[in-house]
Formats: structure tokens, C-alpha cells, sequence
């Protein structure tokens, strides 16, 4: 798909991080962009400076989706491209000990739905909305292509750590999903493919410790760094522009491979 002005894209997550360099390199490009967060002072300022539009939406509740959707449609259109970026992080064992007092306790049952509920419904309910509004617009060329969407998975749906029991399976969830998912789209000429990033310059890892991304960096191969969030959006835009890649994910890692802690 030719990325110009006369495309029109939603990016959920798009106050920051990936999701953030995602729709600033789109509209770079000329395409009309929508941006899905909570962060509503953030997302406003980043829509203002991209000539986008913003929507505050909780991406795990519908009716906050298809608002979110109903907004930023009315101003650009019916988006060709979406890129799921939202999703939120957790640290938490299968079941722990309490190293003061010994006690066990299980996994917080609440907190690992909510992550679920973000990272792989939020991606889930994104994904078959904007299909479903796709499907209804003229194909842009030939072979009949009509949109794309790329969920973000993780590293960790394939190399989990200690304590990110929920995380991996959430994002592993969303790497399930590739598959089966183009595979219902294809009739429809709607591609779908998944990014799994590594180590980023993110709101997350910011607030890391300093030694404990040093001991994260210390498992990336080369380039030995954490990547930038430009990186990650130079592939979501070579996967909307490269026609052929559907089903696929690629890892954006330098290399690394995920320690167990």
C-alpha cells in the first residue's frame, strides 16, 4: 500500500513510545492520522504537532472504541492502516513467597485480567472494528488490497521472563493471533502482521534502574543498544508498503534473547 495523503490510519498508544514515533513517521508520509490513549494531554499536544486527531480511548472497553472510532473517521475517513501499540506492563510471579514474612501468596487474579484485557482484547477489539469498517471501502490497487493491520506483540511471547507470566501471555495471545486472523481477512484484501520488539527507548525501560537495563543490554547482540522507537516505526511502515508480507512477524531485537530474570 502506497502510504500518501489520500491514506488515513489509526495508531492505539499514539501519546508515546512506539506508538508515538509510529504516527509521526505516517504522517511524515502525508497519510491523515488518528490517535487512540488515555493520556489526554500527551495525545493532544502529539496529534497537534502531526496535524492528527486525537480520541481518549480505553482500548479494553468497546463502546469507548467505537467512539474513539466515530471521532477520528468524521475528520479523516475510514482508516486503511492500524497499528495497535497499546498495552501495559506487569512484574508478578505465578505464585510467590514474601521474602519478610514467608508467606505464599497467588498470582493477583484482577491485575493479570487487566493486562490481558489491554494488550490482547484491546488489540482483538481494535483490529476486528477497523477490519470490519475496511472491508466495506474500494480496493487501492490491483490485487484488490483494501488495508493492513500490525498488531505489537513482544520478545516476550517468545522468551518470557521471571515475573512476566501475564505480559507473555498477552503478547504471546497477540502473536497467535497473526495467522488466523489474515487468514478470515484475506478475502477481503486485508493484510495483518505482528511486531515483536525487543529492548526500546521507552516510557518503560526510562524508568528502569540504570543497572538493571545495563544487565538487559548486556543480552543485546549488535547493534549493542537499546533501539529507537523510529526503528520500530520504520518497520510498521515497510510492512504497509512491502504488498507481499501478510502473516507474518518480525522481531526487532539486535539479537537479543530474553534471560530468565
Amino acid at each position: 500500500m502506497h502510504l500518501s495523503k489520500n491514506i488515513a490510519a489509526v495508531v492505539t498508544g499514539g501519546a508515546s513510545g512506539l506508538g508515538e514515533a509510529t504516527a509521526r513517521a505516517l504522517a511524515a508520509k502525508g497519510v491523515k492520522v488518528g490517535l487512540f490513549d488515555m493520556n489526554e494531554e500527551r495525545g493532544e499536544q502529539v496529534a497537534q504537532d502531526i496535524g492528527g486527531v486525537f480520541a481518549k480511548v480505553n482500548v479494553a472497553d468497546e463502546s469507548s472504541v467505537d467512539a474513539g472510532f466515530e471521532k477520528i473517521r468524521a475528520a479523516n475517513g475510514t482508516e486503511r492502516v492500524l497499528v495497535n501499540c497499546a498495552g501495559i506492563g506487569l512484574g508478578m510471579k505465578t505464585a510467590g513467597r514474601k521474602r519478610d514474612s514467608g508467606e505464599i501468596t497467588a498470582h493477583d487474579v484482577a491485575a493479570y485480567r487487566r493486562v490481558i484485557d489491554v494488550n490482547l482484547f484491546g488489540s482483538f477489539l481494535c483490529a476486528s472494528k477497523s477490519a470490519a469498517a475496511m472491508m466495506a471501502l474500494e480496493p487501492t490497487d490491483p490485487d484488490g488490497e483494501r488495508g493492513i493491520i500490525i498488531n505489537t506483540a513482544s520478545v516476550a511471547a517468545q522468551d518470557g521472563q521471571i515475573g512476566q507470566l501475564a505480559y507473555a501471555a498477552s503478547k504471546g495471545g497477540i502473536l497467535s493471533m497473526a495467522l488466523p486472523m489474515a487468514r478470515d481477512l484475506a478475502r477481503e484484501g486485508i493484510r495483518v502482521n505482528t511486531i515483536l520488539p525487543g529492548f526500546y527507548e521507552t516510557p518503560i525501560y526510562e524508568q528502569m534502574k540504570p543497572e538493571v537495563k545495563e544487565s538487559l543490554r548486556a543480552h543485546v547482540q549488535f547493534p549493542n543498544r537499546f533501539g529507537a522507537p523510529r526503528e520500530f516505526a520504520e518497520v510498521a511502515l515497510f510492512m504497509c508498503e512491502h504488498a507481499y508480507i501478510n502473516a507474518e512477524y518480525i522481531r526487532t531485537d539486535a539479537g537479543a534473547r530474553m534471560p530468565p530474570r
